[in-house]
């Protein structure tokens, strides 16, 4: 019982301070929506690295991706950590510094609000909207679930599952009902800075603990050989294609993420970040999917419905070390939630209240508004997550992540076809943002092929959605309101 008060305790202790800097970035905080959303434009490099790398690691990261490690093996380093990293870079200045200028042009707080300016379409704006708070569902979800499956198996049960999804919620709604862009970016770097050192220490620690790399390297020859050769099993050239694809333009479109584009102080700024993104990412994902893949040669055994790095952490490190290590994945998903919620919030009240409901709506009503709909939408989320979660298998996680990056993923094509060509009309970009996306969720919901010619469903749904674009944009005339100069911004 000792172990598991000082275990909360920790895991408390680390909330207390994440609160302490959002209780200051309120107080730095005005009520104009461009502040509470955008941080008023001003974020500098480190800051905007960090909380793009923050609130992209989730449950998924320390969860997810350590668990498919531990039972397909460590090809998912390749995945996530080198292609992943690699391809969302290059999206990032594709689209990101593209939609950077663009929005310092004109002032853009929203991808929707973006796109229905472009194509003078509010139910344009609309749709969009309510793509990314449909995909934002599950992901939320996740991370309720990860936490809960967290404190579980910190405390080996003794607190439940519903306990720990309750404690994120509560936190993720009180937070951003306070802090605005500026305090998450601020916690968003204190959670990665925290992440990164705690997770190195671990695998320090159970090197040392299990004897050393070669010990650890001896151990999964013996019960795992497999893991050894490259490829096999789960890894086919064509899951690994498929899956760093549908990741990485997922993430681009991400709302949460998607918005960060527009944060940037300057253009250096947001070219110094994208160009070191590779390396942090690397950072983090090499450790935790090592863990992951040395679990399986150490034999740790996981409970129906747990994680490999909570187990693998009470057999070779000291209790309170676990609980730090868990309080990083907990500081993952509090950073990819608050963020979540925020740009939830944002979509919610600039894309949906306003343009439909109250167009002459203060900004403080729409704040009020706002935060409200943040705390429907997390009480939503985590009566499904207890719902769906607490008896879930070791790949549940990584399943209701792919179900989310493959939706947000339809998007991302017809946006950089919106950004880079005059061309798109606005019944092109509906058609192909529509079409995408019903495609997709008719492959989620109904018994139809998971692939075709060996290829993920989702990146067929992807062409599927390229082609509608181009094609009804040439045979279509651009609407009244459209104004392709828009988007004229030039890159560098």
């Amino acid at each position: 019982m000792a172990d598991v008060g000082l275990s909360l305790g920790i895991v408390g202790g680390y909330l207390l301070v994440a609160l302490a800097i959002g209780l200051l970035a309120y107080r730095l905080t005005d009520r104009s929506a461009e502040d509470y959303y955008l941080a008023s434009r001003s974020v500098g490099t480190v800051v905007l690295l960090f909380t793009t790398f923050a609130t992209l690691l989730s449950a998924f990261t320390f969860f997810g991706g350590p668990n498919v490690a531990f039972s397909a093996g460590p090809e998912w380093i390749l995945v996530m950590g080198l292609m992943d990293g690699i391809l969302f870079a290059i999206l990032w200045y594709v689209i990101g510094y593209k939609q950077w200028l663009v929005g310092q042009a004109h002032g853009y707080v929203t991808l929707g609000e973006m796109l229905g300016d472009r194509f003078g379409s509010r139910l344009l704006r609309g749709v969009v909207a309510g793509v990314g708070l449909l995909w934002l569902f599950p992901y939320v979800m996740l991370q309720q679930v990860g936490a809960g499956q967290a404190i579980v198996g910190l405390t080996d049960g003794a607190v439940p599952y519903w306990a720990g999804a309750a404690l994120i919620t509560v936190f993720m709604v009180l937070y951003v009902g306070l802090a605005g862009m500026r305090g998450v970016a601020w916690t968003d770097t204190l959670q990665g800075l925290f992440m990164l050192g705690v997770v190195w220490i671990a695998v320090a620690w159970v090197l040392s603990a299990a004897g050393g790399f070669g010990s650890v390297s001896s151990a999964l020859a013996t019960n795992r050989p497999e893991f050894l050769a490259l490829g096999g099993g789960l890894y086919s050239p064509q899951y690994v294609i498929s899956t760093a694809v549908v990741i990485a333009f997922g993430v681009t479109m991400f709302p949460q993420v998607n918005q960060r584009f527009f944060i940037a102080r300057d253009a250096a700024t947001l070219k110094r970040s994208f160009a070191l993104w590779p390396v942090l990412v690397l950072l983090l994902f090499v450790p935790t999917f090592l863990l992951g893949t040395w679990a399986a040669g150490l034999g740790i055994t996981v409970p129906d419905g747990g994680n490999v790095i909570p187990a693998l952490l009470r057999e070779y490190t000291p209790v309170w070390f676990a609980a730090l290590v868990i309080a990083g994945a907990m500081a993952a998903m509090m950073s990819s939630s608050d963020s979540m919620l925020l740009s939830g919030a944002s979509y919610f009240t600039r894309d949906l209240y306003r343009p439909f409901v109250a167009p002459d709506a203060s900004d403080e009503r729409e704040g009020w508004v706002g935060r409200v709909g943040v705390a429907v939408f997390a009480g939503l989320t985590f009566l499904a997550s207890l719902v769906t979660g607490a008896g879930t298998g070791l790949n549940f996680l990584v399943e209701l992540g792919d179900t989310a990056f493959g939706g947000y993923a339809q998007l991302t094509i017809p946006v950089m076809l919106a950004l880079y060509w005059g061309g798109v009309t606005r019944w092109g970009i509906a058609s192909g943002v529509i079409v995408g996306q019903l495609a997709y969720l008719s492959h989620v919901f109904l018994p139809l092929p998971a692939t075709y010619l060996t290829w993920d469903f989702a990146l067929w749904c992807m062409l599927l959605g390229a082609v509608v674009t181009v094609g009804v944009s040439i045979v279509t005339s651009p609407a009244v309101g459209e104004d392709a100069a828009k988007f004229g911004v030039s890159a560098d």
